[in-house]
């Protein structure tokens, strides 16, 4: 379910706006950013987070065996990191090979950010893991990857008889399910707040989400959305939002659409945001976890355009038809 809002928003342009966000800047961890967000706030008294956002960061979800039980890098790991981040932006394997072509856009069109000082985004559990599945979610992953194993259009070997056979990320509808978790590139948000209401707009694709603050209740359960039903509210300085009735077409981490999603956005400085998440789900996890990532101001927004004209999905299409053709002699 598409919603728009009749507010001036800006878009994101992938390659110059990434090259643009400040995102490669190390965390804030000054204690007076911590004491003074009380003078970030609307004209009408609410805390203001309003402002293009960045998530990009190559700290991981999960946090590597590696690191055993350790919460934080140390800053030769860190500086390892963010070096390799610069070094694989532009490498180049052999011309000519799928790695190359695979490997063509450069620097200039990545947006990676960098390590954040920790060695995962989940902070609970301690460990960094996600927690362990329950019974039930581990028959459906089994189940989902023995389909996958033997399905006509696994590793895009499909017919493809329409659109609706292409992933919904394929077909611009949705990038991926909330809560957002930084990737290679477009990484970028802006929030816009009203007395009452708060939107974020996403850069991919191009999702508004409009969340009422202190509104009326969730919507009834048999309606699901995309980006699922938010609800927020004020904490002190920190907007909290409450998100459920999601869609079993676009799942996080193998949820079910009975997940339930509260996120935290405190302004913490001029330059960033805190923001953080937990996720609930008895029928996929043993217990609730939770992940913090820092949001970091960036420059003007400018529309990302997702398939120009698609022209990738009349390639899978057409491709499909002649590979019927050819099956027919």
């Amino acid at each position: 379910m598409r919603v728009r809002i009749a507010v001036p928003v800006f878009f994101i342009l992938i390659g110059c706006a990434a090259a643009q966000t400040p995102a490669t800047q190390k965390v804030a961890t000054s204690p007076a950013t911590k004491t003074s967000a009380n003078k970030w706030r609307t004209p009408w008294g609410d805390p203001d987070l309003q402002g293009s956002w960045s998530n990009a960061t190559t700290t991981p979800l999960e946090r590597p065996a590696k690191y055993g039980g350790r919460e934080f890098l140390t800053a030769a790991e860190r500086d390892a990191i963010d070096t390799q981040t610069a070094i694989a932006t532009d490498k180049r394997e052999k011309r000519g090979t799928v790695e190359d072509v695979e490997g063509a856009y450069n620097g200039a069109w990545w947006e990676r950010g960098r390590a954040d000082g920790r060695t995962s985004l989940i902070y609970d559990p301690p460990d960094g893991r996600i927690p362990a599945l329950t019974p039930q979610a581990q028959k459906r992953r089994e189940e989902a990857a023995r389909l996958d194993a033997s399905a006509e259009n696994y590793a895009g070997q499909g017919s493809y008889s329409g659109p609706e056979d292409l992933e919904p990320y394929t077909r611009c509808i949705i990038r991926a399910p909330l809560p957002r978790i930084s990737t290679g590139y477009n990484n970028n948000y802006q929030i816009v707040q009203s007395p009452g209401m708060v939107a974020i707009y996403q850069e991919q694709i191009h999702e508004t989400r409009v969340i009422p603050l202190h509104g009326p209740a969730h919507l009834n359960r048999s309606v699901d959305q995309w980006l699922g039903d938010s609800r927020g509210h004020w904490e002190g300085d920190t907007l909290v939002v409450e998100t459920t009735n999601f869609s079993d077409q676009a799942t996080f981490q193998g949820a079910t659409k009975n997940m339930v999603l509260v996120e935290r956005w405190t302004r913490a400085s001029g330059d960033h945001i805190d923001y953080s998440f937990t996720v609930t789900d008895p029928e996929t996890w043993t217990r609730p976890w939770s992940a913090k990532i820092t949001w970091y101001k960036t420059g003007p927004l400018y529309e990302y355009a997702c398939h120009e004209d698609n022209y990738g999905l009349y390639g899978i299409l057409a491709g499909a038809r002649a590979k019927e053709k050819a099956a027919k002699h």
